[in-house]
């Protein structure tokens, strides 16, 4: 992977190293709630509704928060905020342990879920480490530490189990607490911010750097994020419930069996990012769309019991999905899931540069809002219809929207950027890198 000039090798691999370790930290604190959520549940007594807004409340504050930890990391640097977001989630973290009632547990959550806002100031960090044409693996490895949901819907289930609630809180804390630390002792300023710095250049105004937000296609890229990013996010969460309900499954296995979904969902961003230098991230993002509606499409089917009128007598049989047919769905779709975060992420600095921070804040909100309301929707469509399945029943209605609209403003985009090509379909969406489409499909 190449480096920016002046970069010493090996800095900026090491940089990235540091961001995506923190990052898995963050994460697993910020889906805490999938597995102390259940015990909650159960210790007052909650319905799927209220289940679903305790574990969507942390991603409504770290989906919020991203807008503004993008400006600031723009303006001061990553080595300045991303230690002080994880101090502070620490603080939260620890006064978790001091709610006893449904309504505490919401306000601490609100706290705990400043640890999803690192993604953003992750993100303008390293991209200031790489240049253009390996941002996209660079930011797909650092993506990978979404990983930081598998740890947790594997790990805390037994830590759990062998302790209580409040300890598991108290450890989570302090490994945030020492990473904030060790980031900060341990990383530098980015090139970028350096090199302002000995310019005496002053950061650009908070309202200049949200500018590009008026452009309709950052806001067709955080769409996709809904879905790839908040999905992701809303089922790490959903899932372990989801298999303690549907399948009658213990915590402990419920939790190992979400990990399946969060773990491919996390590792193979790495592995999307360098599609999306290799092939394009439309590529990408037309893969991940198809193959999702798909397997939506299967685990939307409900379990049912049918009866025919046979030629000797009513017989009666069932189609269900068994349960490792629906883990290995899960895993499909964690897979393209994680290709998608990463194509969508490729875009960003390639398009606004100079706005990485904004511009990403916004896609990373408006995805995190899909980590907040879904699980609430998940929860209401329970109550509401009382079938499992209802929940792949919404995210296949977003899925099929989101392709519909990818697929009308890239053909329009094509007619207005390359009107001589007629039919031709451009496959890449980065502007100084077309890929024609007889290297993909016509």
């Amino acid at each position: 992977m190449n480096h920016l000039d002046g970069v010493p090798p090996g800095k900026s691999h090491w940089m990235l190293g540091m961001s995506t370790l923190a990052f898995t930290v963050c994460f697993a604190v910020w889906t805490i709630f999938s597995i102390i959520g259940v015990q909650i549940k159960a210790d007052l007594g909650l319905s799927d509704t209220q289940f679903g807004l305790l574990v969507a409340t942390p991603v409504l504050t770290g989906s919020i928060s991203r807008i503004f930890l993008g400006v600031w990391t723009e303006q001061y640097g990553g080595r300045l905020i991303f230690p002080l977001q994880m101090i502070l989630t620490a603080a939260a973290t620890f006064a978790l342990t001091m709610a006893t009632t449904y309504g505490w547990f919401l306000v601490a959550a609100l706290g705990v879920g400043l640890a999803g806002g690192s993604f953003i100031v992750g993100v303008t960090y390293v991209s200031h480490w790489y240049p253009k044409d390996k941002q996209g693996t660079a930011l797909g490895i650092f993506g990978a530490g979404n990983v930081g949901a598998a740890v947790t819907n594997f790990g805390a289930p037994h830590l759990l189990a062998a302790t209580n609630m409040n300890t598991t809180i108290i450890i989570y804390g302090i490994v945030i607490l020492i990473m904030g630390i060790a980031f900060y002792l341990l990383t530098e300023t980015d090139p970028m911010l350096k090199a302002r710095q000995a310019s005496g250049e002053k950061p650009k105004a908070a309202w200049m750097q949200l500018e590009p937000l008026k452009d309709i296609q950052v806001w067709r890229f955080a769409t996709y994020y809904f879905f790839v990013f908040g999905a992701f996010v809303a089922l790490a969460g959903w899932l372990p419930r989801y298999y303690v309900g549907a399948y009658g499954l213990e915590l402990t296995t419920a939790g190992m069996l979400a990990a399946c979904y969060a773990l491919p969902g996390s590792v193979f961003r790495a592995l999307g990012g360098y599609w999306s230098d290799k092939w394009g991230a439309r590529f990408v993002m037309y893969l991940t769309f198809i193959v999702s509606l798909v397997v939506l499409f299967i685990m939307s089917y409900p379990s049912t019991s049918y009866v025919v009128d046979g030629i000797t007598g009513p017989i009666e049989f069932q189609i269900a999905l068994s349960l490792p047919i629906f883990v290995t769905m899960t895993i499909i779709l964690g897979f393209v899931m994680s290709l998608g975060k990463a194509a969508v992420y490729k875009h960003i600095p390639v398009y606004y540069p100079n706005h990485v921070g904004a511009v990403g804040g916004l896609v990373g909100m408006i995805g995190g809002l899909g980590g907040f309301f879904l699980p609430i929707a998940f929860g209401m469509a329970n109550d509401m219809f009382h079938v499992w399945t209802s929940c792949f029943m919404l995210l296949f209605v977003v899925v099929l929207v989101s392709t519909i609209w990818m697929h009308v403003a890239i053909r329009k985009m094509e007619r207005r950027r390359y009107p001589e090509l007629g039919e031709e379909k451009y496959l890449s969406d980065v502007p100084d890198k077309p890929v024609p489409a007889s290297s993909g499909s016509k």
